[in-house]
């Protein structure tokens, strides 16, 4: 990767205990200009003081292969009024201290390179809090908890199902009875509805003595402190900010969720983890359901139905990105970071990685609570990471969509893997979808079998085990350098199609297990009545009808699989068949139907299909009073385009409520007769 004269690229070898890596530096980064030293942050500060001192914005950015002294160096060019860009990169612990730290070259120069990728910064999300907390417990250990933050918080203690709890000695907080039924929201806004609420008498002599229960009170509160040992009141509740759970019987547990709880008084803000747009959305169309992926796979339950499409609440969304890796159209998208700077940032690192002299790549996908901390350990006390394994940062694994799982394959990397941690804390099922898909697509490709995978381990020494022993892939012959930009369905589209390009073993056609986002459809033509419900409840366009004539057009390209088209069309003759089809990816539109239009009997105007208008004009004639005999000529009315029908209605004196016209008014006596008159032939 050029990144031009300007760029400043300091490389240590961090007292000699690492090669510094500065040749294949230079050979990976065209022409920026490389600096190396043996300990740049002690006896070689002057050498980063002298590069930083008067250096103007426009000289180009800086970049240091280090993490550990990063404070210090941005304190020195703070000090040196250093207003241009500067960056680090961690190329000791994931690159140097390697038992293949002699052929890391390559891996450094491309950590480097990828650390100068730009990335937008995410919108925030602002909690306030006054520090109204609701301690709910069943024992004297909820109001021990309420006395320990009475100083800093403004407190109630709610005891469900209490027995023989002593009474305090000194009222100095309210304490209630009352069982949580429902319990919604988050910090500062938590909504709760409590049966059997009750005060305590103030006489309460051996233990507390409660009034009369009532059920269905309502309770707010900014703060939720859980030591009731039941179930929590939230899923992923160790994710759902200001709810604070811990076992009654853990006195540690107790006291760390006390101190947790005591912080939270104030304003607060984390990083808007999905953007999100409704009119992308797929999820229903005149109450009619389409896709649930996101629905399906929230584990914190931020995501509802609202109408046509749906709602993600940012202060409860936690941000593990199932939702973004999964939605077919990009409704979703995650945003820290985008799918377009995650891409980009691996495009550079394995463009960089190639042009250094690396072969074999094997791409790592990792979060910094877990993986982070792993690569490190296995730096720092063990054989370290090979020199053919590329870490790349996340925020949390399960962001990772089919693109970036498969673009690494395209621009000429081996493989793909995540590291994460033995048990989960949640469930992940929309990650081994993910997976599964993104091997199918590969290997039907010739990329080789297994070229995506999890590795789920707590162990370092594990994880250098596993990624040994990924098996060699089947090589691109001619490697991509495609560009991902744009929204995220965009990014998949084109990586789909650079995938097949730069593919081993390309074929025309991949099938695809339910609940993929791509497909075509299966229309029975002779049952479709072009009514084109199904291009109304298609959100993507993949759908289209004609602009001259009644007909049916079909984009796969644009088709999502969401399943609208389906559950919308009358005549059921629509069903979903999911593939990647790279020949009517690259063709235009196809048409499934086209019909004549019929005209207008009056004015000539075209206007629905020929054929759906005889059908019912054969239908209703004959068959039907308000269109058969004397009322013949009412059939002219379904000829007629909507225009030229109300103006035969209303100028023509149509009631199409009347009913046929009865020749006298018959009475109980002609009835009689009739009778009378039949019994009389049956005698």
């Amino acid at each position: 990767m050029n990144l031009g004269k300007q760029h400043t690229f300091l490389v240590c070898s961090c007292e000699r205990t690492m090669p510094s890596f500065g040749d294949s530096v230079a050979r990976g980064c065209g022409d920026a200009r490389v600096e190396t030293g043996d300990h740049l942050c002690g006896a070689e500060l002057d050498r980063v003081r002298a590069i930083l001192e008067g250096r103007p914005p426009e000289d180009g950015p800086v970049t240091i292969g280090c993490i550990q002294q990063a404070p210090l160096f941005s304190e020195v060019a703070e000090d040196l009024g250093f207003a241009g860009d500067l960056s680090f990169a961690n190329v000791r612990e994931t690159a140097g201290w390697s038992d293949q730290a002699e052929g890391a070259g390559p891996k450094a120069a491309a950590l480097l390179a990828m650390a100068r990728q730009p990335a937008s910064a995410p919108e925030s999300v602002s909690f306030h809090s006054d520090g109204v907390v609701l301690v709910y417990g069943r024992d004297e250990t909820a109001i021990e908890a309420g006395r320990l933050l009475a100083g800093a918080l403004d407190v109630t203690v709610m005891l469900t199902r209490p027995e023989g709890v002593m009474p305090p000695r000194v009222w100095d907080f309210p304490v209630a009875r009352g069982t949580i039924r429902t319990a919604l929201g988050y910090l500062g806004a938590f909504d709760l509805t409590v049966d059997g609420f009750a005060l305590p008498a103030p006489s309460s002599r051996e233990a507390l003595r409660f009034g009369p229960g009532r059920d269905g009170a309502a309770s707010r509160c900014d703060i939720l402190l859980d030591l009731t040992g039941d179930a929590p009141l939230f899923p992923a509740h160790d994710v759902r900010d200001g709810y604070l759970r811990a076992d009654p019987g853990d006195r540690a547990a107790v006291a760390e969720a006390v101190r947790k709880a005591s912080d939270l008084a104030g304003d607060f803000d984390k990083p808007r983890y999905i953007a999100f747009s409704a009119d992308l959305c797929a999820h229903s169309r005149s109450r009619i359901t389409g896709c649930t992926r996101c629905l399906d796979l929230c584990p914190t339950g931020a995501i509802a139905p609202a109408g046509d499409h749906v709602a993600i609440d940012p202060h409860i969304c936690a941000g593990c990105g199932s939702c973004a890796a999964a939605c077919p159209t990009g409704a979703a998208s995650y945003a820290l970071p985008t799918a377009e700077d995650l891409l980009g940032r691996v495009r550079t690192l394995l463009q960089t990685y190639a042009k250094a002299g690396g072969r074999d790549a094997v791409v790592l996908f990792h979060d910094g609570g877990h993986g982070g901390p792993l690569i490190d350990a296995l730096g720092r006390f063990g054989d370290g990471l090979a020199a053919n394994v590329l870490p790349v940062a996340v925020n949390e694994i399960t962001q990772i969509g089919i693109e970036a799982w498969t673009a690494p394959l395209a621009w000429g990397a081996s493989a793909a893997r995540a590291v994460g941690p033995s048990r989960r804390r949640h469930d992940a099922p929309g990650l081994e979808r993910t997976i599964d898909i993104a091997n199918l697509i590969a290997g039907s490709l010739g990329y080789g079998d297994e070229r995506c995978g999890l590795i789920e381990t707590d162990d370092p020494d594990a994880l250098r085990a596993a990624l040994d022993a990924v098996p060699p892939g089947v090589a691109s012959p001619r490697p991509g350098s495609f560009l991902p930009l744009g929204g995220k369905r965009s990014v998949l589209e084109s990586t789909m199609t650079e995938l097949h390009r730069a593919a081993p073993s390309p074929v025309d056609s991949v099938a695809l297990p339910v609940g993929a986002p791509f497909g075509t459809l299966d229309i029975d033509a002779e049952g479709c009545t072009l009514c084109l419900s199904c291009v109304a409840a298609c959100p993507t366009g993949a759908l289209s009808d004609g602009e001259e004539r009644p007909a049916l057009f079909f984009t796969e390209s644009a088709c999502v699989q969401c399943g609208l088209c389906a559950a919308t069309c009358p005549e059921k003759v629509i069903s979903l068949v999911p593939q990647l089809d790279f020949q009517a990816w690259s063709a235009p539109r196809r048409t499934v139907k086209e019909e004549e239009p019929f005209h207008c009997i009056r004015c000539d105007k075209p206007f629905g299909t020929k054929s759906t208008v005889e059908r019912i004009v054969a239908k209703l004639e004959g068959g039907h009073w308000m269109f058969s005999g004397e009322n013949s000529s009412r059939l002219d009315v379904v000829r007629m385009c909507d225009s030229c029908r109300v103006d035969s209605v209303m100028n023509e004196g149509l009631d199409p409520y009347a009913g046929p016209r009865r020749t006298a008014t018959r009475t109980t006596a002609d009835y009689l007769r009739e009778r009378e008159m039949r019994s009389g032939e049956s005698d």
